[in-house]
């Protein structure tokens, strides 16, 4: 007895060891993430951008990804997808910034919680800035001193290192600054894109903007010599990328390429090359997306992807070169960004862009406090109101078409709409349709409002998804009627409008402001909806049309709704249709926010509005 317990341990011990040196035969993985880039402002990427010799470092055994992008154009949502592996609206992670933060689905875990398991030293310096709950076991650690060094011998690990040097908020500059020494970057000769004025401001923050991104490579180079100097070049993954796109005005939260291009650039070590069907030093145009990260990570680590994952590794074992060149596709979405509200969709395919703008009266150039603390955002403002901006560069401020379609090789900065021209009907037809059965696939918890979500959803919204999949279908389809005729959606609005679903009455509301006069018939209607829905945001959709169509003052019926609501949220969703009513319409609002509920005045995204309406005093 005596001998088998003996052989039992000694079994047990060495299956121990084997597994230890299992583990520690992995490779290590790192990522080095720089805030707010696009790729268009690095030579690496782009003829117009700047030299970053450190990133460059990166690619003499690695691999470049010409075609990888956010999946959100913003931070949190961003980073969301990228923890998760899952796209936002499907979690409803995508709003920015949470009001109230959602559980990952199901039994799922952020990635790096299955590194842990497999015996990784998981470490995060140091931004997280997730809209997700993040639950136990994520990171050994996550601090402004975490590092991958605090490991035991021998283990292998995942560190994330973040550097913020080109953040929006390093553009907060006034303006007498631009009489200071001259940027490293002459900004006389720095390119501006073309729905830019090309004014000195514009001119000073494409310069100092690019020599951000001169520190920043500096940092990364900093990063880079700490793993050489460890001997740890050769059996360590690195990716260098934007945590989503660039910050100049009209980047950074909006649904360009330059809000979602990033640069990415993974450094494949010497010991593991043989796991990778691309040779280092060269190009990979295969189209990857954030939701893809977590996959790949997971994949080079041999661990096994968790079900529910939405992405799909793009390195290691069973990726091949026909897989990678075969992959020509990306999805993007952008919603709330703090106070300013929006629903917009997108399909990138090979050359062509598809973009679906869900409330196309929401222009882009809508205030938003943060955005506009940038210099140029406000001089951008300030030259359309005075009538000092061509066509191409004023159609911020202007409503938007329903769908868009570019030719993203031929027009980068996405100035020509070609989603009217009869030549591109059929790749408007498949993209659209692409788009549609991604949607519906997911399901896109947006065909709700945000507070109906946080209210109904948010306790596990995938479920709720999934359980009102049939729903959120149909509302897709009442908003693809504004894709129509008129006359041929008139009927399908008319039921929409008369149904029992608050929601369809919701989207057929959006619809007729598409249609602005021509839906003037449902007048009546609409009316009523504005008097006595059962639900304040469509009463508030109502007054929308009312007021794009001339057909009456919003204000009033605007007003009540903010006083009747009870719900912060609610509010702030309403705050957003009364900036857009007074600077998009030119419409007046005596609001008493004394009238408001103590819960509403006290909600953030009310106080940023109230603050920019003149009105955070009367609190």
């Amino acid at each position: 007895m005596k001998t088998l317990i003996a052989t039992a341990i000694l079994f047990s011990l060495f299956l121990s060891a084997c597994t230890q040196k299992e583990v520690s035969e992995r490779p290590n993985i790192v990522w080095l993430t720089s805030e707010d880039n696009s790729k268009h402002y690095l030579e690496l990427f782009d003829e117009h951008g700047v030299k970053t010799p450190n990133i460059e470092r990166l690619t003499e055994n690695g691999i470049i990804f010409t075609r990888a992008f956010s999946n959100a154009p913003v931070c949190s949502a961003a980073r969301s997808t990228l923890i998760s592996g899952c796209y936002g609206p499907r979690l409803a992670s995508h709003y920015h910034r949470r009001v109230q933060k959602v559980p990952m689905p199901g039994d799922m875990k952020m990635f790096p919680a299955y590194l842990r398991k497999a015996g990784y030293y998981t470490s995060n310096n140091r931004k997280e800035d997730y809209n997700i709950v993040k639950g136990d076991g994520v990171w050994d650690e996550s601090s402004a001193k975490a590092s991958w060094r605090k490991r035991n011998p021998g283990q292998p690990f995942f560190h994330v290192q973040n550097t913020t040097t080109t953040h929006e908020s390093r553009m907060f500059f006034k303006e007498e600054e631009m009489n200071m020494p001259d940027t490293l970057t002459d900004r006389n000769s720095c390119f501006i894109q073309p729905n830019h004025p090309q004014t000195e401001i514009f001119k000073y923050s494409n310069a100092r903007y690019r020599d951000k991104i001169i520190e920043m490579d500096r940092e990364i180079g900093a990063m880079i010599d700490e793993l050489e100097k460890e001997d740890l070049l050769d059996n360590t993954f690195i990716f260098y990328y934007g945590d989503h796109g660039g910050v100049l005005p009209g980047s950074k939260g909006y649904m360009k390429e330059t809000g979602l291009h990033v640069p990415l650039v993974v450094h494949i070590p010497e010991k593991y090359k043989d796991m990778i069907s691309l040779k280092g030093g060269t190009e990979s145009s295969a189209f990857v997306s954030f939701v893809d990260f977590g996959a790949t990570v997971l994949n080079l680590a041999g661990v096994k992807m968790p079900e529910g994952m939405d992405g799909k590794a793009f390195l290691g074992k069973g990726v091949t070169k026909n897989e990678l060149d075969s992959r020509d596709e990306t999805y993007s979405y952008a919603d709330r960004f703090d106070e300013k509200y929006d629903m917009i969709r997108s399909v990138r395919k090979g050359k062509y862009k598809y973009v679906r703008n869900y409330q196309p009266f929401n222009y882009d150039g809508l205030w938003n406090n943060y955005r506009y603390r940038q210099a140029g955002f406000r001089q951008w403002l300030e030259m359309y109101k005075k009538g000092e901006l061509n066509e191409i560069q004023a159609e911020f401020f202007m409503t938007k078409k329903p769908e868009l379609l570019y030719d993203i090789e031929v027009d980068p900065y996405e100035t020509n709409n070609l989603a009217e021209n009869s030549e591109n009907k059929e790749v408007l037809e498949q993209l659209r349709g692409k788009l549609d059965s991604w949607l519906t696939a997911m399901p896109d918890l947006s065909f709700y409002p945000e507070h109906h979500l946080v209210n109904n959803a948010f306790e596990n919204p995938v479920a709720f998804g999934q359980a009102h999949k049939n729903d959120i279908q149909e509302y897709i389809k009442v908003a693809n009627l504004m894709l129509l005729d008129f006359e041929l959606a008139k009927p399908e609005i008319e039921e929409s409008l008369n149904s029992d679903d608050p929601w369809k009455r919701y989207w057929g509301l959006i619809t007729c402001s598409r249609f602005e006069k021509q839906a003037n018939e449902f007048l009546p209607q609409i009316m009523e909806i504005s008097q006595s829905d059962s639900e304040l945001i469509n009463r508030v959709r109502a007054a929308e049309f009312i007021g794009i169509t001339g057909a009456g003052d919003p204000s009033e019926i605007i007003c009540q709704t903010l006083y009747d609501s009870k719900d912060g949220i609610e509010a702030g969703f309403i705050l957003n249709s009364v900036v857009l009513m007074r600077d998009g319409y030119g419409y007046d609002f005596n609001i008493d926010v004394k009238k408001f509920a103590p819960i509403v005045a006290k909600a953030p995204y009310v106080l940023r509005r109230l603050e920019y309406l003149g009105l955070a005093e009367q609190l």
